[in-house]
């Protein structure tokens, strides 16, 4: 019973942070907000997780952890990888933000094994497919997967004036799907 109690608490703790971090980033984010939300205090959250950096490294894997799990990686598909990845960050914006205060807070620091598995296994198996020959060659594992990902990702960073000039998000994906296909020909 006592485990359960533990691992709820973490969740909740780990769910919080997500939110304060996507918000307002590491040095913005405030662990007082963050237990209160998870209904815990700060010694709990500092047993569990260790200092705001450690929390913000938990936080950011779990977060990983659950695009990994809903995105998946197909090197032999790699425009539908692609729209998977406009679906995702569509539905959870503020995980693109915590994607994105990563890479601005941390852009010298540490590298998260998540992070380093995760890109270790997607290059290997775009390496792969270019033996296979069912991926272009044009490109290197890493500049192709880089491409598809700032293209699947392209949305977001329009500026909010844009408003209702932009296109759904029916005809925002199919573009991502589209230019994903044109640079794999």
């Amino acid at each position: 019973m006592q485990q359960r109690n533990a691992d709820r608490t973490k969740a909740r703790i780990l769910a919080a942070a997500i939110e304060e971090f996507a918000a307002r980033g590491i040095a913005g984010a405030r662990v007082d907000r963050i237990a209160e939300v998870a209904g815990c205090n700060k010694a709990m959250l500092y047993a569990y997780f260790g200092n705001k950096d450690e929390l913000f490294d938990a936080a950011f894997s779990a977060s990983v952890d659950q695009y990994l799990d809903e995105v998946g990686f197909d090197a032999d598909d790699l425009p539908a990888y692609a729209g998977r990845v406009f679906d995702y960050f569509e539905a959870h914006p503020d995980r693109l933000r915590l994607s994105t205060w990563y890479r601005l807070e941390r852009p010298e620091g540490q590298p998260l094994e998540a992070i380093v598995a995760v890109n270790h296994s997607r290059l290997d198996e775009l390496q792969r497919g270019m033996r296979r020959r069912v991926v272009t060659r044009q490109f290197s594992a890493v500049t192709l997967l880089s491409l598809i990902q700032a293209i699947a990702t392209s949305w977001s960073s329009m500026n909010p004036e844009y408003g209702a000039d932009l296109p759904s998000a029916t005809v925002r994906r199919r573009a991502v799907v589209t230019a994903v296909e044109k640079i794999l020909s």
